[in-house]
C-alpha cells in the first residue's frame, strides 16, 4: 500500500503534529469544496447547477485517502445540513437539510463514497501516474454521477423516471465534467513530482 501525499508530507514532521496536520487538511479540503460550490452556474433546462465540486471532491481524496477524503465531505455534509451556507447558492434550492432533498442532493450524498473510492485507489498508488490518476477520478466521478441520476430518477423533482433523469442530470454535464477530470487528473502526479516523492 503506498502513502498518500498528505501521509508522505506528514512523516517527515514531529509524530505529534501530524495528527494536527491531518485534520488541518480535511478541513482544508471541506473549504475548498465549500468554496467550489459557490462558483456554480445555473442551467435553465436543469434543476442540477454547474459547479466544480465533483472536482476537489477528488482531487481532495486523492490527496487525502480514502478515511480522511471521506471525512472531508461527511464534514461538508453535516456543515451544509446544520445550516452553514456551503451548498451552491440558488435562488430555487434551500440552504440546510433540505437542500439533500431537493433535485441535487443525489450528487451530495454520493461523494463521501466518491471520495473513499479516489482516496483508496490513490492509497493503491493510482496517483503517481496521470492515466492512472484519470482512471481513479472516472471512478469517483462514475459514482457521483450514479448517485445523483438515482436521486433524480426516483426521490426528486422535477426528474421523473430514469430516462429524464438522464436528461437533466448526466447528458449536460458529463462532456464538460470529463474535460475538468482530465485537467484535474494531473494535480496529483504533478505535485508528486514536485515534491520529489513518487517512486
Amino acid at each position: 500500500m503506498y502513502p498518500t501525499f498528505i501521509e508522505a508530507m506528514t512523516t517527515r514532521a514531529d509524530a505529534r503534529f501530524r495528527i494536527a496536520e491531518q485534520i488541518g487538511a480535511v478541513l482544508f479540503v471541506t473549504v475548498l469544496t465549500a468554496i467550489a460550490a459557490q462558483i456554480s452556474v445555473p442551467l435553465p433546462f436543469t434543476p442540477v447547477p454547474f459547479t466544480f465540486q465533483p472536482m476537489v471532491v477528488l482531487v481532495g481524496a486523492a490527496a487525502l485517502g480514502s478515511r480522511l477524503g471521506m471525512a472531508s465531505q461527511i464534514l461538508y455534509l453535516a456543515l451544509g445540513i446544520a445550516g452553514v451556507p456551503v451548498f451552491a447558492a440558488s435562488p430555487l434550492l434551500p440552504q440546510g437539510v433540505a437542500r439533500l432533498l431537493g433535485p441535487t442532493g443525489g450528487y451530495l450524498m454520493s461523494y463521501p463514497l466518491a471520495a473513499f473510492v479516489a482516496g483508496s485507489l490513490a492509497e493503491r498508488g493510482f496517483d503517481r501516474r496521470y492515466v492512472t490518476a484519470v482512471l481513479a477520478m472516472v471512478c469517483g466521478l462514475a459514482i457521483v454521477f450514479a448517485g445523483g441520476i438515482l436521486w433524480l430518477s426516483v426521490g426528486a423533482q422535477p426528474a421523473r423516471g430514469f430516462s429524464a433523469a438522464l436528461a437533466t442530470g448526466f447528458a449536460p454535464f458529463i462532456l464538460p465534467d470529463l474535460a475538468k477530470l482530465l485537467v484535474s487528473a494531473a494535480v496529483m502526479p504533478g505535485l508528486w513530482r514536485a515534491t520529489g516523492s513518487a517512486r
